[in-house]
């Protein structure tokens, strides 16, 4: 609400108005500069305050961070899990292959690294050529959907 007691009525007529040298405060450098100058700088917590989107990151994002990599794990660690799940007395007993359910596990592709010696049947959505066929060398199969 204006009243007559403001600075610039008290001021008017001395020239500098209470800013020191004349156009001290004329233009855009009493300010801390024009727009949206100085965001990063002295004007930094204005921006976490005010404008917290300001410095947000838009555009293209590459495919290969988009897509997300199946859980991987090798044929030398089936064995592990086999002793695991069956134990290892019962699994020298056993004749027939054991049933692992990797997607179950949470598990999407079954790499080739390392060696397998008991027979498994193995569900799982993505495997190698090379996880194949040591599997099928031990005496196991990989299958689309356990029974």
């Amino acid at each position: 609400m204006p009243h007559k007691l403001r600075k610039i009525r008290k001021l008017r007529g001395s020239r500098t108005c209470g800013y020191g040298r004349v156009g001290q405060h004329r233009k855009s450098g009493g300010r801390g500069g024009v727009g949206k100058a100085g965001g990063h700088k002295h004007f930094w917590s204005y921006v976490v305050k005010y404008d917290p989107l300001r410095f947000r990151r838009i555009g293209f994002k590459p495919p290969s961070s988009i897509y997300k990599r199946p859980t991987t794990i090798n044929v030398g660690e089936l064995k592990d899990l086999v002793m695991k799940k069956v134990g290892a007395e019962k699994l020298a007993a056993l004749r027939e292959p054991i049933a692992v359910d990797l997607e179950e596990m949470g598990f999407g592709k079954l790499l080739g690294r390392g060696r397998i010696s008991i027979p498994v049947v193995v569900k799982v959505p993505s495997y190698t050529e090379r996880a194949l066929r040591k599997i099928e060398e031990a005496g196991g199969r990989i299958v689309e959907s356990l029974e």
